[in-house]
Parts: structure tokens; C-alpha cells; sequence
């Protein structure tokens, strides 16, 4: 299930995080998520991703990111500190085909929305940075031509207000309800600049909120839809 989830499958994401964390002490309802799990690949046997990369004239990254803020919280063990944990998700494209998707509870436990959107955005971009710096070298080496690597634009689509208003402050700048964590999670601020930006995307085309919280069929299906039709790049 890992493999399928890891090469052609993100909506299988959240079910297997929360899945695979009673790896070692599995009970009777984790085999039974298991089935329904397994059903719904059987069911969904014709689903898929259908890849539509954008033309070569121009270089992009897209990085949907998202975090559900306490969403274990009341559906576990309140004497489990995990269940006060956020989830974070998100999503990498290069040219509108999706690359690198995750789906995992964040390390730290963030104290209001606000703090878990930026933890998920500073997680999302330990992989935008090496995946664009990889980008750039393996373009060079194909033979696209320069002005298409030196414009290589990176958009990271946050649907929180406050995340991606904090994230846009000129290192150095805080808040008072941000000062506390602002050190730890907003080290890419020196990183962004017009080829690299945090911009607002409504939440109903959040394609990371498939990682974050459970979706009934329709809901993960829209998602896919927009993945395999995602225009992204064209548009910016």
C-alpha cells in the first residue's frame, strides 16, 4: 500500500499515516481500516493520476501545503498526547505533475491554527529547496536553455491568512502571538524572493487538504481532478 501511495496514489495518504502508526500494536479496528482500505482500492481500480505536464517554454514549481489543527483531538485517548497533534500534508509539482505528496503529524503540538499552518509550511519547504536546487541542475544538464532555468519561478499555496502573512515579513519581523516559535519554523523567509513566493489559494482548491483530514469518495476524487488538470503554471 506504501508503494502504490508513494508512486501513483496520494489519496491513499491520510488513511495509511493514521494506519501505520498501530504498526506495533495493532488491534482488531486498525485490520478492519485495513479492509476498508483495501476495498476502496478494489473499487477504485480504474482511478488514477493522468499526468498533463505544462510546456517546456517555462520552468515552475508548485507546493500545496496544508495542516488540520488538532484534528485527532476528541476521536482518541485525551490521555494520548498524540491526540492533540495537527497533521500536516503536502504536495510538489513541477510543470503541474505532482512529484513529492506527504501526509504525517507534525513532531511539535501547535497551540492554535496559526502555528500549525506555518509548522506545515516550514516542513513543506525542507523539501522545496533541494527539490528546486535539483531542478535547475538536472535542467542544465538536459539542455533547456538558461532563460527558462534563470526564470524558474517556485509557488507555494497556503490558504491560512496568517501563515502566509508571517511568512511574507522580512526576516526579523514577528509578532507577539508568532515570537514564541517564529526562530524555529521561519528559517526560509531569507529564501523567498519574486522566483520564490507564498501566495493564497482558497481552500476548496487546497489540493494538500486530502493529507490532512478524511474525505468521503467525491471529495478525494474532486481533488484528483484537479490534479490531472491542474493549470497552475499556465496561470502565473
Amino acid at each position: 500500500m506504501w508503494y502504490l501511495y508513494g508512486h501513483s496514489r496520494p489519496d491513499l495518504g491520510f488513511a495509511l499515516s493514521q494506519a501505520s502508526r498501530f504498526t506495533h500494536f495493532p488491534r482488531r479496528s486498525h485490520e478492519l481500516a485495513l479492509i476498508r482500505i483495501g476495498q476502496y482500492l478494489k473499487g477504485t481500480l480504474d482511478k488514477g493520476m493522468i499526468l498533463r505536464p505544462a510546456a517546456l517554454d517555462q520552468l515552475c514549481m508548485d507546493c500545496h501545503v496544508d495542516s488540520d489543527f488538532m484534528g485527532l483531538h476528541g476521536k482518541e485517548s485525551r490521555d494520548d498526547p498524540v491526540s492533540v497533534k495537527s497533521r500536516a500534508g503536502f504536495i510538489i509539482s513541477l510543470n503541474n505533475c505532482p512529484l513529492v505528496w506527504s501526509s504525517k503529524l507534525q513532531d511539535s503540538i501547535a497551540l492554535s491554527t496559526m502555528m500549525a499552518e506555518c509548522y506545515a509550511l516550514s516542513t513543506a519547504m525542507r523539501d522545496v529547496l533541494p527539490l528546486r536546487n535539483l531542478t535547475k541542475t538536472v535542467a542544465k544538464a538536459v539542455g533547456i536553455p538558461e532563460e527558462h532555468v534563470s526564470t524558474f519561478k517556485v509557488t507555494c499555496h497556503e490558504d491560512n491568512d496568517a501563515a502566509r502573512t508571517l511568512a511574507d515579513m522580512e526576516p526579523g519581523r514577528t509578532t507577539a502571538r508568532s515570537k514564541f516559535y517564529d526562530v524555529k519554523v521561519h528559517w526560509f523567509r531569507s529564501h523567498l524572493n519574486e522566483h520564490l513566493t507564498v501566495q493564497r489559494v482558497d481552500t476548496k482548491d487546497q489540493l494538500a487538504d486530502i493529507f490532512t483530514k478524511p474525505h468521503d469518495l467525491f471529495a478525494l476524487f474532486h481533488f484528483l481532478r484537479l490534479l490531472s488538470h491542474s493549470q497552475v503554471c499556465s496561470s502565473t
